[in-house]
């Protein structure tokens, strides 16, 4: 817990001070990101012209706002506010600037490539830590096994209400049996009874004929 009060800040401070310094002059990051985001704007003017909204796209504006998201994000992951959130947020607007300001396969002297790509691998360390951060539970059950646990849950759960109603129409099953059995076994008695009175009168009439011949 101590360990992950100070890692925050520490990773948030890169993030904080960098968007700070951009927005005090963006000169150099919006010449190293016009070539991209030209390329971007080209192949996203068929998506744009169908857009309700004009949004800007211009090297400046990007820039400016990617300065903002680090910035806000930074605080909110230093702070602890939403710190996952804010982990994939700063992730999520390195990428870019990484693409676009450290395209060290593109210098032909050997210092400056090495030097772009030092800051290159240095951003993704950064995202590879922002990731960690990301998938930070603080020790919780992380989202998916919750979700796994909850799927399960519910599933013993019908099989157990299927179970009982199941169970429920075979007791009534058998209740209707029993009573059909019931049913049958008394109408075998009246009709034996009834059988036993007829055969009981047929003797007695037979009787009196007889002693009347006689």
């Amino acid at each position: 817990m101590i360990m992950r009060r100070i890692a925050r800040p520490m990773l948030a401070a890169v993030f904080v001070s960098g968007g700070i310094e951009t927005l005090r002059n963006p000169k150099p990051r919006i010449q190293a990101a016009e070539p991209v985001i030209d390329k971007l704007d080209k192949n996203a003017d068929p998506v744009k012209q169908k857009l309700p909204v004009d949004i800007p796209t211009d090297a400046e504006s990007m820039v400016k706002f990617d300065a903002a998201v680090k910035i806000g994000a930074g605080i909110a992951l230093g702070l602890g506010k939403f710190p996952r959130l804010a982990a994939v947020l700063l992730a999520g607007s390195l990428v870019p600037t990484t693409v676009a300001a450290h395209r060290f396969w593109e210098h032909e002297d050997p210092q400056q490539r090495a030097q772009q790509q030092s800051h290159f691998f240095k951003n993704v360390a950064l995202i590879g830590g922002l990731m960690i951060a990301a998938g930070d539970t603080h020790g919780k059950p992380s989202v998916a096994w919750r979700t796994k646990r909850a799927a399960r849950s519910a599933a013993g759960s019908t099989a157990g209400v299927a179970g009982a109603m199941t169970g429920s129409a075979k007791s009534a099953a058998d209740t209707a049996k029993s009573a059909a059995d019931s049913v049958r076994s008394a109408a075998g008695s009246v009709t034996g009874g009834a059988k036993s009175a007829a055969g009981s009168f047929t003797g007695g009439v037979k009787s009196g004929v007889k002693a009347a011949r006689h």
